[in-house]
């Protein structure tokens, strides 16, 4: 290995605490965008199908069974879809995920003031997206339909299926930094333990002396 290679390879190496900072920021922006969003009409009409096939969300919808009659495309408006999706709670349970994954980027933010809030932060990102990559499993539209291609159904991802599968980064990324904030809870832990103990040893001597 030429001398030029391993300094760069070593100044890069000594980057690697950035990994976890950025992981958090990433996860972060990925939440509060897209929480953002969820306060939005055209996105609570996008997530449609993925609430109303998945067995743990769907009772959040009043009519889930109904909802491929009013299906609407991203910048189209139709009153009267509108109007069913009101009916359905669409927008309700929508506000409601929006509110929940600005809570989860402010709890994974949290890091430099409380670890253990951004250890929960990092649990709930995990949880939330392993939720969202359950929609492969149970949503139709996250595969392409036959309608006369060779290419449909299983292994033929949608674009709607094609970006919940990139959700596998989102859980890996969750893995990465909740194991940083379990780290660095452990360390304080031990941390204090050392202290507590160097203060009781000085305080035998003292009494001894």
């Amino acid at each position: 290995m030429n001398t030029t290679l391993k300094s760069a390879l070593t100044a890069f190496v000594k980057t690697e605490r950035l990994g976890p900072n950025l992981m958090r920021i990433a996860i972060a922006v990925v939440f509060m965008w897209i929480g953002a969003l969820k306060f939005v009409p055209y996105e609570a009409d996008s997530i449609t199908p993925f609430v109303a096939n998945s067995p743990v969300m769907s009772f959040f919808y009043n009519h889930p069974t109904e909802y491929k009659a009013h299906l609407t495309h991203e910048g189209q408006l139709v009153p009267e879809q509108r109007e069913w999706q009101t009916a359905n709670n669409t927008y309700g349970f929508s506000t409601g995920l929006g509110i929940v994954e600005w809570t989860i980027a402010l709890l994974v933010l949290a890091y430099p003031v409380s670890k253990r809030a951004a250890l929960l932060g990092a649990f709930l990102s995990f949880a939330t997206t392993l939720v969202t990559l359950s929609f492969l499993f149970t949503t139709p539209e996250a595969w392409v339909p036959a309608l006369g291609d060779a290419q449909h159904g299983f292994p033929y991802l949608s674009g709607a299926g094609r970006l919940v599968l990139k959700d596998t980064m989102m859980l890996a990324g969750a893995w990465i930094i909740g194991i940083d904030a379990a780290k660095a809870i452990l360390a304080r832990r031990e941390s204090s333990i050392r202290e507590a103990r160097s203060v009781d040893v000085s305080a035998v001597r003292v009494g001894g002396a």
